[in-house]
């Protein structure tokens, strides 16, 4: 089987030092696969977000994207830091709530059904309004008037979304919320793109400022701007290898080096007879720019139209920007870790390791993800670098945990362990496979003081003034 160019992962200093000093002793008292959480990280993430609002002069809210991880320690991470969170699901609601966030800091977004909103209105938090239907359920049920954003998409030159009301409804919808001030207040209008690019995140704001100023002209009062999450990731070490490896990559599709695809997989390409074509399904992880400097850039560019950036913008009319971040705020704050169980050869040469997780405790939706996980062995080993493809133990063909080419430096052997680097961002969670009776992976929240770890249950982690999680391990340095 041929060796593939490696795609070394971009790793936190902290993380870095958890494995090579904390792991092995982890992974032995706990057993695996494990998922591990890293609260320190996140809250640094979350301070160069505000580091960029604070120096622009923006008045803001930072909510943390709960559906993002399920972790209990981030949850209370972020009501200690004074972010807010954005709940999208009856069971994130009672988590913020449990972590004690009051109903001022709550925010819920999504499709929601009736039974949702009821909750929702009964914990008086606020509604952002993908529809509607929604907003007149709400307006029949409301007992007090609950404060509400719109969902605004459609907007040109963007792609068609499920959710939100197109701006036309939604300018449409003023004489209602008017006569409704018993039922509804109107904070600000929202939107989210499933986009990354400023290009259309700005025309986005364009079209809402012209909303507000419509709103403002039939008697409301709405001042914030809520432009959602989707600030990006840097997964990858080296830019460079990533090139390297997509480039062996598509010539493998095209037959003119040995595989690197298992069974036919194409990653989103389109084949032809003499180049691979589209844009690949793991493409997020060609990202260099980090979050902080993404959003500064957003907020320094100008508004067509306005001739002013959106930062000035924002300042200059009192709006208060509104974000929900989820994965730049997970960055870099968790990692998988996953046991080798045995590894075999296929007939045609192809190595196959067996894991003791499953593809989607691990792998979001139908993504493959482009950096490579850590082998760690239990027993010293000479290197001799070769290429594998990463098996789960589900009972079904599907279940394959890469479905590339991976280059190990070494063969594995039962008992060493996988690190599966940045996972908190939806990795993770976003499907927990429980087939076959197999338990979702415990999640453990680690801490670093001073030149010691600790590492204790998840839903066990209090931050620093309430005292920390009992630890089940402690390294020192």
């Amino acid at each position: 089987m041929v060796t593939p160019p490696a795609v070394p992962a971009l790793l936190d200093p902290l993380v870095r030092q958890f494995l090579e000093i904390a792991l092995p002793a982890v992974a032995e008292h706990h057993g695996t696969p494990l998922h591990l959480v890293f609260p320190q990280v996140f809250a640094r993430n979350a301070g160069n977000l505000r580091d960029v609002l604070t120096a622009r002069g923006i008045d803001h809210r930072l909510c943390y994207a709960h559906k993002v991880n399920r972790s209990q320690a981030f949850v209370r991470e972020a009501r200690r830091l004074g972010l807010d969170i954005d709940v999208a699901s009856a069971g994130e609601l009672d988590s913020a709530l449990r972590a004690g966030f009051p109903a001022a800091r709550v925010e819920a977004t999504g499709p929601k059904g009736e039974r949702f909103l009821k909750r929702l209105l009964a914990a008086g938090v606020t509604v952002n309004v993908d529809n509607r239907w929604e907003l007149d359920r709400i307006i029949a049920l409301a007992e007090r008037p609950t404060p509400i954003l719109l969902r605004v998409s459609g907007f040109p030159g963007t792609a068609a979304s499920r959710f939100g009301m197109p701006p036309e409804e939604v300018e449409r919808l003023w004489p209602v919320l008017a006569a409704c001030r018993d039922s509804v207040e109107l904070r600000g209008l929202s939107f989210h793109l499933d986009t990354g690019a400023h290009r259309d995140r700005l025309r986005a704001v364009a079209g809402c400022l012209a909303l507000l100023e419509s709103a403002w002209a039939g008697g409301l009062a709405p001042d914030v701007l809520d432009i959602g999450g989707g600030l990006r990731q840097v997964f990858t070490a080296d830019p460079g290898a990533y090139d390297t490896y997509t480039r062996a990559l598509r010539e493998s599709l095209l037959d003119r080096q040995p595989g690197l695809a298992w069974s036919g997989a194409t990653f989103g390409y389109r084949i032809g007879d003499t180049a691979t074509h589209g844009t690949p399904v793991f493409h997020k992880y060609a990202n260099t720019v980090p979050a902080a400097e993404e959003l500064a850039a957003l907020l320094d560019a100008e508004i067509p139209g306005h001739h002013r950036s959106l930062a000035a913008v924002l300042t200059d009319n009192l709006l208060q920007l509104w974000l929900e971040p989820g994965k730049a705020l997970a960055d870099h704050a968790g990692i998988t870790v996953a046991a080798v169980e045995f590894t075999r050869d296929l007939p045609d040469g192809t190595v196959l390791v067996n894991l003791d997780l499953s593809r989607d405790q691990v792998t979001p939706a139908d993504q493959e993800t482009l950096v490579d996980p850590l082998l760690l062995p239990a027993e010293p080993a000479a290197p001799a670098p070769l290429g594998a493809f990463l098996a789960g133990h589900l009972c079904l063909e599907r279940d394959m945990v890469s479905t590339r080419a991976i280059r190990l430096p070494c063969r594995p052997r039962p008992g060493d362990l996988l690190v599966f680097p940045n996972t908190a961002g939806y990795h993770s969670d976003l499907s927990a496979a429980t087939a076959a009776m197999h338990p979702a992976p415990p999640r453990l929240a680690v801490t670093r003081e001073r030149s010691t770890f600790s590492t204790g249950p998840d839903a066990g982690y209090r931050p620093t003034e309430e005292g920390p999680c009992a630890p089940t391990t402690t390294s020192p340095n």
